[in-house]
């Protein structure tokens, strides 16, 4: 598996995607007007990208390599020369771009730094929230920056700026990145995932993170998938719990509303997270949750 996402005009986001498909996706850019493909590292990295569209007959790919004054572009006649590129990029080739002649494209010059400057309080507060949505480890870059400018609006005043905090998240992400590249082995949120893609293939839907709450949960699961038996989920709110060091719940049940369903679906459930080394404590009581204890929660980026 290649380590990128690529995201095509249909906002369509694949991850880790093999080789294969991804000159399988290029190709297919030649059947579609208005057609192009944006790849990303995984974890992603701020201003690091590589794309691609059609242009008068051509292809035009475009790479940023950590600023916009590191933005280049060049045009290629053969789209299977684009697959080369793109897949050279992926996996990071130290020579993928020889052989093209690469202009670089202005974007003006790189932003100047952008401090805080924030009472201490507020500075510690919104530090706190961006390390907790990281620590989630289901926060994109873009919505870290979202955070940042968003979370100390009061009465319409914006204390952070767009730059800021982009500078802001940019920095703490960073950070992170290079704490989990310390981690070794699969983690528990990996094991976790492993459990819900065995759920989903046997015809449970299995949502990681889904909405805010319980409430929300229940009521937008069922459209996730209308042919599934049942469902299993948790929210982002168990998310900030067991990224604080506590179990984490997951809801369940069938959608025909009997007891002995959401049963029946529990204990798959339970037998799924068993499967992958994780520790499961239930009852089989339909109406508790299913709790996952002992998590080490480490939850690699993706962005």
């Amino acid at each position: 598996m290649l380590q990128i996402t690529v995201r095509d005009q249909d906002d369509v986001v694949r991850v880790r995607v093999p080789e294969g498909e991804l000159v399988d996706l290029v190709r297919d850019m030649a059947q579609w007007e208005g057609a192009f493909l944006v790849l990303q590292r995984v974890p992603d990295l701020p201003d690091t990208y590589a794309q691609a569209c059609p242009e008068d007959g051509s292809w035009t790919v475009e790479h940023r390599d950590g600023a916009q004054s590191r933005h280049f572009g060049a045009r290629v006649t053969e789209l299977e020369r684009v697959a080369e590129l793109l897949v050279g990029w992926a996996r990071q080739d130290a020579d993928w771009a020889a052989g093209e002649e690469w202009e670089r494209i202005d974007f003006g010059p790189d932003p100047e730094p952008a401090p805080l400057d924030l009472p201490e309080e507020d500075e510690e507060s919104l530090l706190a929230e961006l390390r907790r949505q990281l620590a989630g480890g289901y926060a994109t870059l873009d919505g870290l920056a979202e955070t940042a400018q968003e979370y100390l609006v009061r009465d319409g005043h914006r204390p952070v700026g767009a730059e800021q905090a982009k500078q802001l998240a940019d920095r703490l992400w960073l950070e992170r990145v290079a704490e989990q590249r310390t981690w070794t082995g699969e983690t528990d949120p990996e094991r976790l995932a492993r459990a819900f893609g065995a759920l989903e293939a046997a015809g449970i839907t299995a949502r990681e993170n889904f909405t805010c709450c319980h409430s929300c949960g229940n009521s937008e699961i069922g459209a996730e998938d209308p042919e599934a038996r049942g469902f299993v989920y948790f929210h982002s709110q168990s998310t900030g719990h067991a990224a604080e060091g506590h179990g984490l719940s997951l809801h369940y049940g069938g959608f025909d509303g009997s007891s002995e369903t959401t049963a029946a679906i529990g204990h798959e459930v339970a037998a799924a997270l068993r499967a992958v080394g994780l520790t499961v404590g239930w009852d089989g009581d339909p109406s508790r949750a299913v709790e996952v204890t002992g998590l080490d929660w480490r939850r690699r980026l993706v962005g």
